[in-house]
């Protein structure tokens, strides 16, 4: 079977197209511009091309496209013509997954690292399973596989309501805020749409979900009148079925703690490379997925030991001249202040730039006020021109600068990446953090700091 994807450069679409090849599939796609991903699949086998055209499909049994792709795509337009079934992820998951026990992992926040986390220790365990990744993990070296193992492990995208074409063994849901303004325009919205993926979970099911987060625990309650088997897991003794106390700062950067569940005591101990309590929470997560399945715990918390994280989460670019460079995905207010918190733990004494590229006019706008008490971690704010994404500029233009002072009074506004780059090539100095906060095309600033720190590095003369 041919399955051509129109927008495979994305991050959904590219992990779809991996694990079609590697199920046999005849594989093609296109994008309106070239990239380290559209490399990498024509790399593999993908026959890739760059620009839309109608001759682009031919051959196609089935085309499958992303959200961003509307019905006046030329490439859609040839397919309806052509009578070629043309559908969205939502429509096409449950054929994706094909026979595997899904394991779904939701959440406003955390499901990439969650999801690679708990793909990291089933590899562990040696259950090769199957796995699709918001981005790539740093410890498997890509963002989707096909396993032969009986799991299929499955971050779910709550956007354009992709999750609800899964059919989950086990549903997981980190946390729930209102997001994506564009597709959810108010939080109860966005709590609907939860509960309807919820509702799709097998009658056999298990449901796990952070008990600390309010949404969650609304969500929680709609489970269990599902009469869904429910975990939930949180920091603090006692609480949570699955929670974790005696934490402590580790060694390699992220949290020492132990775990143990409300009805039988201690389970087993963790230290993780990852920093932040938002991690902590993670690792308590596919702990609980362990727990349920009845895995070896001790050995999940090995390769918990060993997970590095995925990309763009927390990623160390470089550290050159005593200067570090990190790049973050943090794009909600929530996530924002997560990050900085991590960095303020990790790097106590060191000065902290925040690099923040709002993503999108809609949640820009919408959480303006959340966005203003995130970045209190950050001992410097600079701000750039707003990544737009998939949107159009509103009606009458939009001004970033305007809410610059609304965000921090001492902030920095750049309308361009080069003026960020120019103003920290002046200002860095040893002991000093940046934290490139992006999900749209902010994280270059990390390779560019690290080329101008090398030359300025070299630069010096010799003592």
């Amino acid at each position: 079977m041919h399955v051509h994807l129109i927008g495979i450069g994305g991050t959904g679409l590219s992990a779809i197209a991996q694990v079609l090849l590697e199920k046999g599939y005849e594989v093609s796609g296109s994008d309106r511009v070239e990239s380290a991903v559209t490399q990498n699949l024509h790399n593999l086998g993908v026959r890739v091309y760059i620009g839309h055209q109608s001759q682009n499909i031919a051959g196609a049994d089935l085309v499958l496209r992303s959200s961003a792709v509307t019905d006046e795509n030329v490439e859609v337009q040839a397919a309806f013509e052509s009578r070629i079934p043309v559908v969205k992820r939502a429509e096409f998951l449950e054929r994706l997954i094909d026979g595997q026990e899904c394991i779904a992992v939701a959440g406003t926040h955390g499901k990439t690292t969650t999801t690679a986390m708990l793909a990291w220790v089933f590899h562990g365990l040696g259950l090769d399973p199957s796995y699709i990744i918001g981005s790539s993990s740093l410890n498997l070296g890509n963002n989707a596989h096909t396993g032969k193992g009986k799991y299929f492990v499955i971050e779910a995208d709550e956007y354009d309501y992709m999750f609800l074409g899964l059919i989950p063994k086990i549903t997981i849901v980190t946390n729930i805020e209102h997001d994506h303004p564009d597709c959810f325009p108010t939080y109860s919205d966005v709590l609907e749409a939860f509960k309807s993926f919820t509702s799709r979970t097998l009658p056999s099911g298990i449901f796990i979900t952070n008990g600390e987060d309010p949404g969650a625990s609304q969500l929680l309650a709609f489970a269990k009148d599902l009469g869904l088997r429910c975990v939930t897991y949180g920091l603090g003794s006692g609480r949570y079925d699955i929670y974790a106390d005696d934490l402590t700062q580790g060694d390699l950067g992220g949290y020492q703690f132990t775990v143990s569940r409300k009805k039988g005591g201690h389970l087993v101990d963790v230290t993780l490379q990852v920093p932040g309590l938002h991690n902590v929470r993670n690792a308590l997560a596919c702990l609980a997925v362990v727990n349920s399945l009845d895995l070896s715990l001790s050995t999940a918390a090995t390769a918990m030991q060993e997970f590095k994280g995925t990309a763009r989460r927390f990623e160390l670019v470089g550290e050159i001249s005593g200067v570090t460079i990190i790049s973050d995905y943090a794009h909600h207010p929530t996530e924002i202040q997560a990050t900085l918190a991590a960095a303020r733990t990790r790097y106590a004494e060191r000065r902290i730039w925040a690099v923040w590229q709002p993503h999108t006019f809609s949640r820009t706008t919408a959480l303006l006020d959340q966005f203003s008490k995130s970045f209190e971690d950050a001992d410097r704010i600079l701000i750039t021109e707003v990544f737009a994404a998939r949107e159009a500029p509103p009606p009458g233009g939009y001004s970033t600068q305007s809410i610059v002072e609304s965000i921090h009074g001492d902030a920095l506004f750049f309308p361009e990446l080069t003026h960020v780059r120019s103003y920290l090539g002046r200002q860095l100095a040893a002991g000093d953090v940046v934290i490139i906060l992006s999900a749209g095309d902010a994280n270059r600033l990390g390779s560019w700091l690290i080329t101008d720190l090398v030359d300025k590095q070299d630069q010096k003369p010799d003592d």
